[in-house]
């Protein structure tokens, strides 16, 4: 079934993001899933945990509301194609992975070609076929049902906790204020995570 998402929301998700691609197109997905599977919540109530920093990031932020400054956008640092969203108040979580098969087989082809042109030998003709391979992956991504788009598999662990206030400790070596959770502690001082790298690192 085609991304039941409107086409009024999807200009304005390509707006928000500032240009329309096959990343974006998977976030927007996500964002469907995500809405039907946790019942429409509104988005002080939806807590998403992605796995990646790519484009349809931008897709889940503008659909569902979710933003690092709510405290309801956490990032994963995993390289997954990967969404995990929660529903505070019933605790329902469920995570979405790409699946491969979702590609159609294209991405030989795309790795050969975006090689090409990140290294400025792609010819013309390369070039053409990169915008069309682009566009053909952007429209599967939309028309795809959501059940062969991604695997779902239920989280038992419930939400994230709210995200808290916690005191700020000035570091002994820079003087900036720090979150009392990101700071460390070195040989009896209290350290940012850039100052303690700088005296912990081994090489």
């Amino acid at each position: 079934m085609s991304c039941q998402i409107s086409p009024e929301q999807i200009d304005a998700t390509i707006a928000f993001h500032g240009h329309s691609c096959p990343g974006l197109a998977i976030g927007i997905r996500a964002a469907e899933l995500a809405l039907r599977e946790l019942e429409n919540p509104r988005d002080t109530e939806i807590v998403a945990v992605v796995e990646t920093d790519m484009c349809g990031v931008d897709a889940l932020q503008f659909l569902l509301g979710t933003t690092m400054g709510k405290g309801n956008l956490i990032h994963r640092d995993h390289g997954k194609m990967a969404f995990s969203f929660f529903r505070r108040a019933t605790g329902k979580g469920v995570r979405a992975l790409l699946n491969p098969a979702a590609r159609g087989g294209m991405d030989d082809e795309m790795a050969e070609l975006m090689q090409a042109s990140g290294d400025g030998t792609a010819t013309e003709a390369q070039k053409n076929r990169m915008t069309e391979l682009r566009a053909g992956l952007q429209q599967r991504f939309m028309t795809l049902p959501l059940e062969e788009m991604f695997c779902v598999t239920p989280v038992e662990q419930g939400a994230p906790r709210p995200p808290k206030i916690l005191e700020s400790l000035a570091c002994a070596h820079c003087g900036e204020k720090t979150m009392e959770s990101r700071t460390r502690r070195f040989a009896g001082q209290t350290l940012c995570i850039p100052c303690f790298q700088m005296v912990e690192q081994k090489i």
